[in-house]
């Protein structure tokens, strides 16, 4: 909490992020075709617009100063990742899914009490985190009522077992009604 300044107030959020890229086109299947937010709206072939359910932008990505840059390096400073809350478990466990099917490597994978996150790299190193928040009354506490956040293992399979599972239920349906894929 700040000292003298008052906090800001309940509800409010980081509405989106601007994230220099070297290839646009690379970044926006990555963001558009692996992830699947929408592409908005585009300025030419140096910039575009991505949202998640009609907002007009969550991601803006462009090559202004970056087009044909390197990553930057590990040791740097700058953003450690974005952070992509999605709705609930199955959404995580549906766009991570996509992640493992496209072959995009994992750099981790943490239960925090308060949420389960998967972290990987985008296509110009920048770090991703998928997450998905437990409802507050399902927090972690210490004792005296203080928030208990920790770092334990998310199992992966457990995670994917939401998608299959409607997967498995839905090709079962089919067969019993004769409906064709």
């Amino acid at each position: 909490m700040s000292i003298g300044t008052p906090p800001l107030p309940a509800g409010t959020c980081i509405g989106h992020v601007h994230l220099k890229v070297s290839d646009l086109e690379r970044s926006i299947a990555f963001y558009s075709g692996v992830l699947g937010f929408d592409v908005t709206q585009r300025l030419g072939s140096s910039a575009a617009f991505l949202s998640a359910g009609g907002y007009h932008h969550h991601i803006g990505l462009n090559t202004w100063q970056s087009r044909g840059g390197p990553a930057p390096a590990p040791n740097m400073t700058g953003l450690y990742h974005t952070a992509i809350l999605l709705p609930d478990r199955k959404s995580l466990a549906a766009v991570l899914r996509r992640v493992l099917d496209a072959g995009i490597a994992l750099e981790g994978a943490a239960d925090h009490g308060v949420s389960e996150a998967i972290y990987l790299r985008d296509p110009d190193g920048n770090g991703v985190e998928l997450y998905r928040d437990r409802a507050e009354a399902d927090w972690p506490r210490t004792p005296d009522g203080r928030l208990n956040m920790g770092t334990e293992a998310l199992d992966l399979q457990a995670l994917l077992a939401e998608v299959e599972q409607v997967s498995h239920s839905a090709r079962m349906f089919r067969a019993r009604n004769n409906w064709s894929e």
